[in-house]
């Protein structure tokens, strides 16, 4: 489990197939040290295991399923990447629970200052935006935000300053695709509703 706060901005130092799956090299400015192999990492959002590690970098393989599904399938030597470690018992909750379980794509409409700030307007695909409340919160890259407003299949985010330079975030442009996690909440009640 997760809480959408970035804790670094990795980058992909290399990237290579492999019999099974594709293997990322992740650089990061943390103690690797204290990374276990097997230690789930959210990557933009989205939980990968640690199946080997060096000096300041570690890697990690990704399925076919995972390639096609996020935005994990475009990246190459370079890319910078939110990374998120797994969180603890007993540590601040100071985001929202993520599952780093990424529920579909979304694709950035607009970018416009306000103020420090910067507002995002993010279209998700059907069915997931029927998931998504004003005032509620959603995963975008792994990021933890509130959703501020919602327009059929589009949704409006206010980045502070300190999110947009901290995060991948403030490198985004309009078109881009990002990750999108629901909130955890929103997905078991839709769940209960359609069994019920």
């Amino acid at each position: 489990m997760f809480t959408g706060i970035i804790t670094d901005i990795g980058r992909v130092r290399a990237v290579a197939q492999t019999v099974r799956d594709r293997r990322y090299e992740v650089e990061t400015a943390w103690d690797v040290s204290g990374i276990d192999l097997g230690a789930s990492i959210s990557h933009a959002g989205c939980c990968l295991t640690v199946v080997e590690k060096g000096d300041h970098w570690f890697a990690v393989e990704v399925s076919g399923e995972t390639l096609d599904k996020t935005t994990l399938g475009t990246w190459a030597a370079g890319t910078p990447i939110n990374l998120e470690r797994a969180t603890r018992v007993g540590d601040e909750l100071g985001g929202h629970i993520v599952s780093g379980h990424v529920d579909g794509l979304g694709r950035v409409i607009e970018i416009t200052p306000e103020g420090g700030s910067h507002r995002l307007i993010i279209e998700a695909p059907a069915p997931l935006h029927r998931f998504i409340a004003a005032k509620g919160s959603i995963t975008v890259d792994g990021v933890s935000l509130t959703v501020n407003s919602v327009e059929g299949q589009t949704f409006g985010l206010n980045i502070i300053p300190h999110t947009w330079d901290a995060t991948t975030l403030g490198r985004l442009s309009v078109g881009d695709p990002v990750n999108l996690e629901i909130d955890m909440l929103a997905r078991y009640l839709a769940r209960w509703q359609e069994t019920a």
